[in-house]
């Protein structure tokens, strides 16, 4: 599809049109924060790109992210907010081919252990490897076995043979609710559990928005590389400002108007939620723009405020959840 966008699936319905598939390429464009010329480069590269073979682990977690994969909608426009467009999710499968995923493939037991072997000895160097959860490492791994092998030796194994590997969602950042103290089995993220892995790509959150998973993957297609990263090895794009800078609410917190009880009059018209504990103005991410439920809404237009799911070890860091940090 991705050689001639306009063409039909396989049941004869038409998929992504040329226009479209331009404009979505300027969207991901800039949504990576790249200048709108980058739409044609993009989409010239993925025209030309045969479709990334991709390996996706799941381990200590709660299948959020791949929740969040399943709901791949409507691309929201960066610039134009609440602007959304159809498609992405036809751009994205085009882009790539799920060869291996245990909650959403369809071979089972040995079936399933042999396209992940397939995938493993048919493209060496070539398949992204995309891991949601945490890695437990207490124990010698024994909390988290698949095929008789534990989460810590595949983890090690597959990523060391990966063109790439994304560790998508808190968990595999860092360890998340898993590592939370005590963190009895030891649950480690991708970054620990693999000491030095050089084409680590780190996308927290809990879970994590595909519509960033979608743009980070094109730029690796496009561009043979990741996006810019950060020293966490966060995509700078995504990773780059604070919720607080773009928040919606922020009039409000700078002119003294905060929530203080749920359900009061400021909650019902839309003032700041620093006072009932929310940690926009300390975490990093863009929620505001990017937005979920098909690029509809996010916590903090919902009423809710940010916990800081994309910061380091907000589990313990960043509780309890619904107080505030700072006067307000």
């Amino acid at each position: 599809m991705v050689s001639n966008p306009s063409s039909n699936d396989n049941a004869g319905n038409q998929r992504v049109n040329r226009r479209d598939f331009l404009k979505l390429c300027s969207m991901v464009a800039a949504t990576l924060s790249l200048p709108a010329a980058f739409g044609k480069e993009i989409a010239r590269a993925l025209g030309a790109a045969s479709r990334l073979p991709v390996v996706w682990l799941e381990f200590q977690d709660c299948t959020g992210d791949s929740e969040s994969f399943l709901r791949l909608g409507p691309m929201a426009d960066p610039i134009q907010t609440g602007v959304t467009n159809p498609g992405l999710t036809d751009l994205l499968l085009d882009v790539i081919s799920l060869d291996y995923h245990e909650t959403l493939m369809a071979p089972s037991g040995f079936n399933a252990e042999k396209s992940l072997a397939d995938t493993l000895q048919n493209y060496p160097g070539q398949f992204l490897c995309v891991v949601e959860g945490a890695i437990p490492a207490g124990n010698n791994g024994v909390y988290c076995t698949i095929a008789g092998k534990t989460a810590l030796s595949r983890v090690q194994e597959i990523t060391a043979k990966a063109r790439a590997t994304i560790a998508v969602g808190t968990c595999a950042w860092e360890g998340g609710l898993a590592a939370a103290a005590p963190n009895p089995t030891g649950a480690l993220g991708v970054k620990d559990a693999v000491p030095g892995l050089a084409n680590l790509i780190n996308m927290p959150g809990c879970p994590m928005n595909v519509a960033n998973l979608a743009a980070v993957i094109v730029h690796l297609v496009a561009f043979n590389q990741p996006p810019e990263l950060d020293a966490n090895r966060r995509p700078k794009f995504a990773y780059g400002r604070k919720i607080h800078e773009v928040c919606e609410r922020k009039y409000y917190h700078d002119n003294d108007m905060f929530v203080r009880m749920w359900g009061d009059e400021g909650h019902r018209l839309g003032w700041c939620l620093r006072g009932m504990g929310c940690k926009g103005p300390d975490t990093y991410s863009n929620c505001p723009n990017i937005r979920w439920n098909d690029a509809t809404c996010w916590p903090v237009a919902a009423g809710h405020g940010c916990i800081g799911c994309t910061q380091p070890h907000f589990w313990d860091n960043m509780a309890p959840f619904y107080e505030s940090n700072a006067d307000a």
